[in-house]
């Protein structure tokens, strides 16, 4: 169920189903290494990802996403990406958003929300790199929310390379306890009694 907090800005409303944390797993094919080692041109790995949107009243939801690389048994090897970034929808349902990459990339995306489901398909407009980031000149995405569950699949593209499958993942919301808690009234203090 999509619930929209009372103090969320009346233009937002159409993102609710973004809000909240994320967490999940998908499949990534990362590039291959640029240090002069031979090989294939990309490898595939899974990952896990946390995604959170928040908002703070004002018109935009707050992004940030970790994600990491997992080994066969799902433990954590190494961060793979970091994405922080901000959330806009205006009346004509058209998405916009800012977004800074840990490896020296800032982009513009923008796109639209789909009409009578909580769909988004976005493209890049602009992208900044710095002298660190790696090759890269724009990309897609698509988030939708499906039964629950917040899923997103990407493209990225290369002066080289176009658009191709990167990343995409399967997220679960992650309920805070607390939240349990203020809904939990009058409980006894051994909690016993409760069951009686």
């Amino acid at each position: 169920m999509i619930e929209i907090p009372s103090d969320l800005h009346p233009d937002l409303v159409p993102l609710a189903f973004l809000l909240g944390n994320w967490t999940g797993a998908g499949v990534a094919a990362l590039d291959a290494p640029q240090d002069g080692q031979q090989g294939e041109e990309e490898r595939k790995c899974n990952f896990g990802q946390e995604v959170t949107f928040t908002h703070d009243g004002r018109d935009f939801l707050e992004y940030v996403s970790h994600s990491w690389e997992l080994d066969s048994e799902g433990r954590k090897v190494r961060p793979l990406e970091t994405e922080t970034g901000y959330w806009r929808v205006d009346k004509d349902r058209k998405v916009e958003v800012v977004m800074i990459r840990d490896q020296g990339i800032a982009e513009v995306w923008y796109g639209e929300l789909a009409e009578k489901k909580p769909q988004i398909d976005l493209a890049t407009d602009a992208v900044a790199r710095t002298a660190v980031a790696g090759e890269y000149s724009g990309g897609k995405r698509l988030y939708g929310y499906v039964n629950g569950d917040l899923m997103w699949v990407g493209e990225k593209a290369t002066p080289q390379v176009p658009l191709r499958p990167y990343m995409s993942a399967q997220l679960k919301k992650v309920v805070d306890p607390k939240e349990w808690a203020k809904d939990v009234v009058d409980l006894p203090d051994d909690g016993i009694a409760f069951f009686r």
